[in-house]
């Protein structure tokens, strides 16, 4: 293990993020050579990677006895708890669940949003790796998408049919049950479902809805303020507001089968959607961020993404800092 340095000030939520999924991949008994040499080019390429991965095995090492505990995940809720009545502290430990066999079940967080949701849903029911996405049927004849670095927990019981997204992205399918509402809730708000086929993506200060078929009732966590968004319209929504309504987006729909549609969006917003689902920053040039970008492309693959927008748009993909791929203008000769 290299030695990792201590710095002045505190890493940005995108270094943490990514020294906390890092250290998910490197302890989940899955990783090589190639992986090894990948996480190592990301810790020495900036400071504040070195940083937030110090950061990180600070509170593995920490807490490393609960792992041994009869009961991890209860104990990892108790913690949560506690630090809802802790919240002076600039840092605070906020969860931790313990191994299960040679992978992670569960992760820590901390308090006052230092690190971000998809990094304290390591103990969910289900959840999703970056770039990875995963179709799951539910026990009432529901079906359930998780995008990349997505988590949810499950809560079916006899009076309810409850979903909590912890991070990321799902789009729901669900089947008529006329005892029990179907609920999900996101760090916003809940969400009830009427006969309905929606998306839901949590971000940070606001989640976002669009409604495919049938209708979706929402009410806001803190201002209690409610709207119904019928199929063909989407909304955004605060923790107090509901700040928009607009015609549904049906491109948002197309990451269930593993595609990525532009229809006239920026390179940059393309970029940024991509961001998503790599481990590894991906930038491009201001220069070139406002190109129009039109097509179909598999998601799941994102070299082979950025090979497709070299080959139809005047830009080339640098990747001489192995640490970073980045698209740029084509140079003139």
């Amino acid at each position: 293990m290299p030695d990792i340095d201590s710095a002045a000030s505190e890493p940005s939520q995108e270094a943490l993020q990514q020294a906390a999924a890092w250290y998910a991949r490197l302890r989940d008994g899955q990783a090589g050579a190639k992986a090894q040499a990948e996480w190592r080019r990301w810790l020495h390429a900036a400071e504040e990677h070195r940083t937030a991965w110090r950061l990180i095995e600070e509170i593995r090492q920490g807490f490393a006895p609960l792992r041994d505990l009869p009961e991890p995940r209860r104990v990892a809720h108790g913690l949560c708890a506690a630090n809802d009545r802790l919240r002076g502290r600039r840092r605070m430990l906020a969860g931790l669940a313990a191994l299960a066999g040679t992978g992670l079940l569960g992760w820590l967080g901390w308090r006052e949003n230092l690190l971000p949701a998809a990094v304290m849903a390591w103990a969910a029911d289900y959840r999703t790796a970056i770039g990875e996405q995963r179709e799951i049927a539910l026990a009432d004849g529901s079906r359930l998408w998780l995008n990349t670095a997505s988590a949810i927990d499950l809560r079916f019981d006899a009076r309810a049919r409850q979903i909590r997204l912890l991070a990321g992205e799902i789009f729901i399918a669900t089947a008529p049950d006329a005892h029990r509402p179907f609920l999900v809730d996101t760090a916003h708000g809940r969400l009830r479902a009427l006969g309905t086929r929606f998306n839901v993506r949590q971000e940070d200060g606001e989640t976002r809805l669009a409604v495919y078929h049938g209708a979706v009732d929402i009410r806001t966590a803190a201002g209690d303020a409610t709207r119904i968004v019928a199929a063909g319209r989407q909304a955004r929504f605060t923790k107090n507001d509901i700040t928009s309504i607009e015609s549904a987006d049906f491109a948002r729909e197309a990451w269930t089968r593993g595609a990525l549609v532009a229809d006239n969006i920026t390179l940059g917003e393309v970029v940024r959607e991509l961001r998503r689902y790599r481990q590894d920053p991906l930038d491009v040039a201001d220069a070139v961020a406002d190109l129009k970008v039109y097509g179909n492309f598999p998601i799941r693959d994102t070299d082979r993404v950025l090979a497709m927008l070299a080959s139809a748009l005047p830009v080339r993909i640098d990747q001489s800092d192995p640490a970073r791929t980045r698209i740029e203008a084509v140079r003139q000769p």
